[in-house]
């Protein structure tokens, strides 16, 4: 009985340990959540006076104006604004007026810490789930939000992860209380994962590896037959339903009804000039939209994309080539070639929603290889806009669009380049954020122990 009772006691420690372990798991990252709090309604017109102003889609307009009022651009122009009562007058003398730019293949306020599954909340149970929505699981208190911000990042399209079909895609500002703040479109699209359409055919050592090979092309051909029997059975559904509308729901095949439709765009993630070329077949078979997320052999496939109007969204830049025999900057090249052949494309970070920062560096860097800058601009607003589905209020700086704009010390592919201000629908945003808070603090220990001057933290 004894015996018994300590089995008991034994178990009851390692449990509270493991429990222990969790919270402490659990409790780094909910300690972490973001201070800010999100901005106000707009109250009164603002007026930014004397500034560089950047449309994008037109010409730089030195000195400028940007007037704006309930969330809303009124006025734009070069010289002097007109007068507005009531209005807000920044006087930003020596600074520049951007479009907020647009993140488009993130997984913001989905991740938070990577190594700690709890808050990872990016895929669904399930290899086809075409019904769930990645907005509705979105952090809006996520610490990675005000790091992005602070480098002029202030729109961004957050995809699920995972399965053949991951879920719906959704457009968001990067301020809010909640998910239904923060939601500008919450169903931008269906995110397709197009399966690989080669085998690997070398085993683990290198040499080839015949069954290996023969499962993979089963798994292939199995994987394309669930995504055409599930396009299929979801085409049927919404013909049986639209005749007769007292039938069952079914909300699987009721969130693909945009997408075959034609009203929204499928995301497909594909990097293989393979891959790319059988997904444009099938939207071509199907007479879908597709937008190819990914695109890292998208160079071998020009003519195709070209012909058929199917946009790329290159997810970063900052990687090596795909293959021994690509040149070294293939990746840095890519953006120049789509924009040669008129492609249309966006660039996207490529990075975890802790590193979407890099956003600005990423689009920087197809500029030496070709790109010219105002186009790697417009590959993180207008561009990506235009891609994305917010053409028509989102990405340049234009009478009647959102007011979502950044005031910079200069150009914001430059690394040098601070964010002074920033507004997402008219509101003044906060650029505080964790990194800011623990530079200014360590600065302060060495100021403390004399190791740095007062001039030097200035």
């Amino acid at each position: 009985m004894s015996t018994r009772r300590q089995m008991i006691e034994r178990r009851g420690r390692r449990a509270g340990l493991f429990a222990s372990m969790i919270a402490l798991a659990v409790g780094g990252p909910i300690a972490a959540q973001s201070r800010q709090i999100p901005a106000p309604p707009q109250s009164r017109p603002t007026v930014i006076a004397a500034a560089a102003v950047h449309p994008v889609t037109g010409p730089t307009l030195t000195p400028g104006y940007v007037v704006f009022e309930k969330g809303r651009i009124t006025h734009v122009g070069q010289g002097e604004p007109p007068a507005v009562a009531g209005a807000e007058v920044i006087n930003a003398a020596g600074l520049h007026v951007y479009p907020g730019l647009i993140g488009s293949d993130t997984t913001l306020g989905l991740v938070e810490t990577s190594s700690v599954a709890v808050t990872n909340d990016t895929t669904e149970f399930g290899r086809i789930t075409p019904e769930a929505r990645a907005v509705v699981a979105i952090n809006p208190d996520s610490d990675h939000i005000p790091v992005t911000r602070a480098d002029g990042i202030m729109t961004a399209l957050v995809f699920p992860r995972g399965g053949l079909v991951s879920g719906r895609c959704s457009t968001i500002r990067l301020d809010g209380w909640t998910w239904e703040d923060m939601a500008i479109d919450p169903e931008a699209g269906l995110v397709v994962n197009w399966p690989r359409t080669e085998p690997s055919t070398r085993g683990r050592r290198g040499r080839p590896d015949r069954k290996r090979e023969k499962e993979q092309r089963k798994q292939i051909k199995e994987e394309l037959e669930s995504i055409e029997q599930l396009f299929d059975d979801a085409a049927a559904y919404l013909q049986a339903k639209d005749a007769d509308p007292a039938q069952p729901t079914d909300l699987r095949y009721e969130a693909m009804r945009a997408a075959l439709g034609g009203a929204k765009p499928i995301f497909v993630r594909a990097s293989s000039q393979g891959q790319i070329e059988s997904a444009i077949a099938w939207a071509v078979r199907r007479e879908l939209e597709i937008v190819i997320v990914g695109g890292r052999e998208a160079e071998g496939v020009i003519a195709l994309l070209r012909k058929h109007d199917v946009p790329v969204i290159i997810t970063g830049l900052h990687h090596l080539p795909r293959h021994r025999h690509d040149a070294y900057d293939s990746p840095f090249t890519l953006p120049a070639k789509l924009h040669e052949a008129g492609v249309r494309f966006a660039i996207a970070s490529g990075s975890s929603s802790a590193h979407e920062r890099a956003l600005n560096d990423n689009a920087a860097t197809a500029v030496p290889f070709g790109l010219p800058a105002v186009e790697a601009l417009r590959a993180i607003t207008i561009g990506a806009a235009e891609i994305i589905g917010l053409g028509e209020t989102h990405g340049s700086i234009e009478v009647g669009k959102a007011a979502t704009l950044i005031v910079t010390t200069g150009d914001p592919l430059q690394i040098t380049t601070d964010t002074r201000m920033a507004f997402i629908d008219g509101r003044r945003i906060d650029l505080g954020n964790r990194h800011e808070s623990l530079y200014g603090k360590y600065r302060e220990k060495y100021r403390q122990q004399g190791k740095i001057s007062d001039e030097v933290t200035k």
